[in-house]
């Protein structure tokens, strides 16, 4: 057996476990940061400069699927042109960060 499984083990003489009862829920709490927490944050903020760097004549996905180029830039939203020449204004934070470039390649 380890050393310090034994040593977290064995009660202490005053009855309380001291750090080894509390050494679990640290490393859960630990554990749960770094595979959930920490890599959620960074997509996100990778997901903000994406959107921060977008630029007129940019062709974007939003995250209902739409596809089009941005044709103005307001200060919270987009107006994007689709297919027809429609115009749509969509919110910067409906953009879509993943494969937008890879599927619409040069079809427009």
């Amino acid at each position: 057996m380890n050393l310090l499984y034994v040593y977290l083990m064995v009660p202490s003489e005053n009855g309380g476990g001291g750090l080894g009862a509390f050494l679990p829920l640290i490393l859960i709490i630990l554990v749960f940061y770094m595979f959930f927490i920490r890599p959620q944050m960074r997509k996100q903020k990778q997901a903000r400069k994406y959107r921060e760097n977008l630029k007129k004549g940019d062709k974007i996905i939003t995250i209902g699927g739409i596809h089009g180029k941005i044709v103005e830039e307001q200060e919270r939203s987009f107006t994007i042109e689709v297919e027809g020449g429609n115009r749509l204004r969509v919110e910067k934070s409906a953009i879509a960060m993943d494969g937008a470039s890879e599927q619409l390649g040069d079809k427009r």
